[in-house]
Formats: C-alpha cells, sequence, structure tokens
C-alpha cells in the first residue's frame, strides 16, 4: 500500500513541479541552517567527562569578604593558603590542586632554538581525576608531590615533537634552565571544553598543555600563575615578589574534589563551612562562612563557557527554520488544495478520509527525504565554511558524521510532516459532492 501512495505522490511531483521544488528548498535550507548551528553547539555543550562529570566538583571559600566580592560569590580560584588546608585534609578524597604555568624549554643538545611551553602544576591525583590517560610511564608518587620533585609528564603531541614518539620515560628536559625527568607520556587526550582550567574558561576551547609538573615544584621554583588575582575589583599592588604573593590572600589555585554520591557531598559541604568557621575565629576572615562546592555541569553553566555567539546562532536558526516551516504550510496548503477535484473524486469512488491521510502523509514524508538530501549536502558545505562565523578553535570541531545525518533526515522529514498537517487536513474535508457538482 505504501508502493502505491508512492507512487501517487510521485506523479503529483511532477504535476506540479515548481511548488515541490520550492518546499524541497525551503526546508533544505532551514534544516541545513539548523544543522550547521547545532554541530558546534552540541561540540560547545557536550559533557566533557560522560559518566564521570557527576563526581567532580569545585570548592569555593571566600576569602575575600562581602565588599569585595562579585555579588556575594566567592572567588573562582583558593589563596595558597586555602588551597594547600583543603589539600592536607583530603584524606581519601581524590583532591587536585593545579594552576596554569608556562616554560621556556632549551634542547639539551643545543641543535635547536629555545620555545615556549605551556602546561599545568598539577598534584597528582589530575590525571586519574580527569581520565589523563598513560601511553608511556606513569604518573609520579605522594612522596615526589609532597617534595615537589623535578619530574613532567609531557603530551604525545610534545613527545613526537622532541623525542620522535620513541619512549621517552628517563630522558631529561630542560625547563627554564633546571632539569626535569620525564616520568610519563600521555596519549591523545582532549578534554572538550578544557574545563579543568576554573579560570580559564576564556579559553576553555583551546588545546591542553603539553607539560604537567609537580605543583610543589613549580611553587618552589617561583613559577607566577598565568591566571590569578587579588580582589574581585584589581590586582593588590603590594605584592613585591613570588613570597609575598604565595603568603597572601591572593587567589591563584584551582581546586577539584571527587565525591561519589550525595552523603560524600553533604560531608564535603560541612567540612568547608566548618573550615571557614575555623578562619573567622581565628580573626582571619571577619564574616560568616561563605563557601561553595559545584558540581561540573552547573560549574560550566556557571562560568557561561559556552559562547554567546553558539547561543545566538542556535536561536537564529531555530526561527529559520519556524519560518521556513510556516511557508511549506502555504506552498503545501496550495498545492494540495490545486488537487480538489481529484480528492472529490477518490472520495466518490469509496477512499476515506483515512486513505485521504495517507496518501497526502506519504507525499510530505517523500518530499521531507528529498529535502533532506538537499538538506546533507548544504550542512557539508556549511561546516566546511563554518570557520567563517566561529572561532577557529570551536569551528575546528564542527564536523560532519552519522549522527549529524541522521539527525539532518529525522529533522527534514519530521519538519516536512508537522507542516503537512494542517493542508491534509484541510484536503481530507474536501466534498465529493460538490466537486463533482462543480464539474458538471
Amino acid at each position: 500500500m505504501f508502493g502505491y501512495y508512492l507512487g501517487l505522490a510521485l506523479r503529483s511531483f511532477r504535476g506540479s513541479r515548481v511548488l515541490t521544488a520550492l518546499i524541497i528548498v525551503l526546508m533544505g535550507v532551514g534544516v541545513a541552517t539548523c544543522m550547521v548551528a547545532w554541530s558546534v553547539f552540541r561540540v560547545t555543550a557536550a559533557d566533557p567527562l560522560p559518566g564521570r562529570s557527576a563526581t567532580l566538583f569545585v570548592p569555593q571559600v571566600d576569602n575575600f569578604g562581602p565588599t569585595r566580592t562579585n555579588q556575594g560569590e566567592p572567588p573562582n580560584l583558593l589563596s595558597h593558603a586555602d588551597a594547600m588546608a583543603l589539600w592536607h585534609a583530603r584524606g581519601h578524597t581524590p583532591t587536585t590542586l593545579l594552576y596554569p604555568v608556562s616554560f621556556v624549554h632549551d634542547p639539551d643538545d643545543g641543535t635547536g632554538q629555545p620555545s615556549g611551553l605551556d602546561g599545568d602544576a598539577v598534584t597528582r591525583d589530575f590525571f586519574a581525576m580527569f581520565g589523563a590517560p598513560f601511553a608511556q610511564g606513569h604518573v609520579w608518587s605522594q612522596a615526589d608531590d609532597e617534595d615537589g620533585a623535578a619530574l613532567v609528564v609531557i603530551s604525545d603531541r610534545l613527545n613526537r615533537r622532541l623525542f620522535g614518539g620513541d619512549n621517552s620515560i628517563g630522558r631529561s628536559m630542560n625547563l627554564d634552565g633546571h632539569a626535569f625527568r620525564v616520568v610519563g607520556v600521555l596519549g591523545p587526550w582532549q578534554p572538550w571544553p578544557r574545563f579543568y582550567d576554573v579560570a580559564s574558561t576564556g579559553t576553555a576551547f583551546i588545546a591542553p598543555g603539553d607539560i604537567y609538573l609537580p605543583l610543589r615544584k613549580a611553587i618552589a621554583l617561583a613559577k607566577r600563575s598565568l591566571t590569578g588575582y587579588c580582589s574581585a575589583v584589581a590586582a593588590d599592588p603590594n605584592i613585591p615578589d613570588f613570597n609575598a604573593w604565595v603568603h597572601s590572600e591572593c587567589v591563584w589555585i584551582g581546586a577539584w574534589v571527587q565525591l561519589r554520591d550525595a552523603a560524600d557531598v553533604a560531608r564535603y559541604r560541612q567540612f568547608l563551612v566548618a573550615y571557614a568557621t575555623t578562619q573567622q575565629q581565628m580573626g582571619r576572615f571577619a564574616w560568616e562562612p561563605n563557601i561553595r562546592l559545584t558540581g561540573l555541569n552547573a560549574w560550566l553553566a556557571s562560568q557561561r563557557v559556552i559562547p554567546k555567539a553558539t547561543n545566538l546562532s542556535m536561536m537564529v536558526a531555530l526561527s529559520f527554520l519556524l519560518i521556513a516551516m510556516v511557508n511549506v504550510v502555504g506552498l503545501m496548503l496550495a498545492r494540495f488544495m490545486r488537487r480538489s477535484t481529484e480528492i472529490g473524486v477518490r472520495r466518490a469512488l469509496g477512499a476515506s478520509r483515512a486513505a485521504i491521510y495517507r496518501q497526502f502523509g506519504t507525499e510530505a514524508v517523500a518530499i521531507g527525504m528529498a529535502g533532506a538530501l538537499l538538506g546533507m549536502g548544504l550542512t557539508w558545505l556549511g561546516i566546511r565554511g563554518v570557520h567563517l562565523v566561529f572561532e577557529p578553535t570551536i569551528a575546528a570541531w564542527a564536523h560532519m558524521d552519522l549522527p549529524l545525518m541522521l539527525g539532518t533526515v529525522v529533522l527534514a522529514v519530521g519538519a516536512t510532516f508537522l507542516a503537512a498537517l494542517y493542508p491534509t487536513w484541510r484536503a481530507a474535508q474536501v466534498q465529493p459532492a460538490w466537486q463533482i457538482k462543480t464539474d458538471d
């Protein structure tokens, strides 16, 4: 029966080529616009750690006070004192401290030019907590974490660049004039967005760094953080050197904790309140405890990591599709009602209203499939040129894949079918007697 209705649809297409072509073009362009915007939106809004993100939280402690916070919100980062207090009190709670750093690498053999390397000073839980895979070697030990050993984990990209992709475990690297021993090489790893640098959400869609070293070693070398501030208003000008910076109330260390369930979350939140209360009692804080414990996805939302252009383009694309559907309703109504005589004759010969619904529903699906084919082609072209609209670091991740193709088909067919509901209903209301009398 479907083949019969499909044959009727194909014959009707030949009888109204212009209207059919207009509908296909409208749906193809509307769907393609949506899918190009979606190809970018799904990348920026994706869960960076599926299956694990629900257990990761950012702890915040207000060490600025109510007159220096942003609408009462604690700083995104922690001071050195607060970060170390949380780290030493971690017990069996996986806790990561980190801050972004930059080093100058000087080749040991003297054959190359010095180059800058970006990365992070981290504690050892960083790699397990965020699922960073090791291709070679392993993370440094707990003792190395405490002692601030001169060790480094490097990216697969850097290993290929410096060591030709060979096993580089035990090799030496010269960073800022200091020798570091390679203990691990990460496999390909691209968290998207780069959520773990809690103060770097403005650069959340650039590649992660190439070097990771013990946080205490970076502090011992007086390596300044690439981020950090001393109040919500402006940097404190009375910080003469790194030692004073470390012992000040400036915030520059990011923190993450991994909590298994709601009971763990409640327990850790109570710990933060107790810690802030203790600081108040000691006279360090002159205000009531002000803490936050925010989950990963809620954190990304609060930091507005998804670029405004992405949200705006998605809304514009959906609006364009809606306008296209409204126009398709009008074109289909004109197309179907031009065939009132045909419908009346079919009804007079015994066709039920349900048969009319099936006939025109099949036509809508066939048009939707044609729109889907056009939409896939236009989506591919749109993705190829998406860098003209979005930042290159984001546009590079937009790609055509099977889910996007299936989504294009489903959206095109579904939108066309919805647009055809009212015209189909009108067609089914045609009275056969009136059409036969008119023809007479």
